[in-house]
């Protein structure tokens, strides 16, 4: 009797997924996840801005918009509704892939109409997107471990030199970019969040680039390099206006190049929910993609109606995950709640902007790293010793690198191209597709049943655990959760 209550217990025990975390680590565990993406949340509209004739204070009150409308999608994505959400801890913010055609529609229209154009187009690009999103969620299909674990592989390393850049300083113009100082506080900070996570253990351990960028930051202040100046000018109060920049506005050519970026951000979410579904051991079905793609995009034609732009998956956050272990889901939907009080509060939002970029690169080279060596662990299993499936990590990872080692390589061609051609992870993505299906699927019907199915080849659709408990086959069922 006990034996079968035993066995009760351990099937109605919840997947650490759908786990709940005590009110501190909860709290705790979501704040290292906004730390680790406020940078990437704020950098779009400080970019986009600008280039759309916004004010210091405009610029300001867009950044405030953003991060409350990454909250919003935030929360669709891990708690969802109806068909709305993959229930998986994503983290979602600006897109990076949105900021060349805005930068460039911003600067082809006047002041007056450029983000009103901006936001016409991203909104009818996520309705399309959202529309979308149950056919594309059937790509899954051509997303084997070769695929996938290429993929990751480039998700990571195209973060590594943005945690270079953050090292170095963030801002190329400034005299102090690249000196000693800054370079020497991303080493140090990359020093202690490896100590921590060597010495600490437990809870302690999994925060441990939190606690890091708690003591860089520290650190930074008597060496001077950290900025109160944000904090000193923010407002306690302040909420993101409906269209605070007027009423959204349609252009044809606008709205093509905003309907191509949608279609960057699903291929881009696709993979990256493949490679946390990998990480938390709930692999990422067709009902989750597209759950996932529909709660991007319906975030995605939501954020314009508070001067937000189009939302996807966070991989930064990925490789913490990975790192911490802590795979619950309602710590990330804390991390949205954070990120919408820090989008209505300025003054808090200023907080965790006196992280300086150094502090921050270093903290980030241990993420991305982690993010490209899951990438390689989901290789592993991709039969490589297949001289097909290493030709085409090969060209894939060749492919995809040539955004980040020349990103001029393909200046003379169609701007329009660019979208797609300047993302590594969008065209290394599209080369492992093509080649897999031409290299383990075209002309393969005579094989053998074990040949046609060898790892690596014919992909197989992961079947998704139930909801509510734990396979019996996870080999995390018996271990701690966190």
């Amino acid at each position: 009797m006990a034996a079968i209550t035993g066995q009760k217990s351990e099937a109605d025990r919840k997947h650490p997924v759908d786990e709940t975390l005590p009110p501190l680590k909860m709290f705790t565990s979501g704040l290292q996840h906004v730390a680790a993406m406020y940078a990437g949340v704020v950098a779009p509209p400080m970019i986009v801005g600008p280039a759309c004739g916004l004010s210091a204070t405009e610029t300001a009150f867009l950044m405030g918009a953003s991060l409350f409308t990454a909250g919003i999608a935030t929360l669709l994505q891990t708690l969802g509704f109806w068909k709305v959400g993959a229930k998986l801890p994503f983290v979602n913010g600006v897109s990076f892939a949105g900021v060349t055609p805005m930068v460039a529609i911003g600067k082809a229209q006047s002041t007056h109409n450029a983000l009103p154009i901006i936001f016409g187009a991203v909104i009818v690009a996520g309705v399309l997107g959202f529309l979308l999103a149950p056919y594309f969620s059937k790509l899954v299909r051509f997303f084997p471990p070769v695929v996938t674990g290429t993929v990751i592989t480039l998700i990571g390393v195209s973060l590594l030199p943005v945690a270079f850049n953050w090292s170095q300083g963030g801002n190329s113009r400034d005299p102090a970019y690249g000196s000693l100082t800054n370079i020497g506080m991303a080493a140090l900070t990359f020093l202690i969040v490896l100590v921590l996570r060597r010495v600490l253990r437990g809870f302690l351990q999994q925060i441990a680039i939190l606690l890091g960028l708690i003591a860089g930051t520290l650190i930074a202040i008597p060496v001077g390099i950290t900025d109160f100046a944000a904090l000193t000018k923010a407002d306690l109060l302040g909420f993101p206006a409906p269209f605070h920049f007027g009423a959204p506005q349609f252009d044809v050519a606008a709205i093509v190049s905003m309907c191509i970026v949608m279609l960057v951000c699903m291929t881009e979410s696709t993979a990256d929910m493949l490679a946390l579904g990998k990480i938390v051991d709930r692999p990422a079905d067709e009902r989750t993609i597209e759950g996932g793609l529909r709660a991007d995009t319906l975030g995605t034609a939501l954020s314009p109606l508070f001067n937000g732009f189009a939302n996807s998956a966070f991989a930064q956050n990925i490789g913490l995950v990975a790192m911490t272990k802590v795979r619950s889901r309602f710590v990330v939907a804390t991390s949205g709640l954070i990120l919408i009080v820090l989008g209505l509060c300025p003054m808090a939002a200023s907080v965790i902007s006196l992280v300086p970029l150094p502090v921050l690169g270093g903290a980030g080279i241990v993420l991305f790293g982690s993010v490209a060596a899951s990438g390689i662990q989901t290789l592993a299993s991709a039969a490589m010793e297949k001289g097909d499936n290493a030709l085409i990590v090969a060209a894939a990872v060749g492919i995809g690198l040539i955004p980040i080692a020349a990103p001029d390589f393909y200046h003379h061609l169609p701007k329009d191209l660019l979208v797609v051609l300047d993302s590594g992870i969008s065209t290394g993505c599209l080369v492992a597709i093509v080649l897999n299906l031409a290299f383990n699927h075209f002309g393969r019907r005579t094989q053998t049943g074990a040949e046609a199915l060898a790892p690596g080849g014919d992909p197989q659709i992961p079947l998704q655990p139930d909801r509510g408990t734990v396979d019996d086959t996870d080999e995390t069922a018996s271990a701690p959760a966190h």
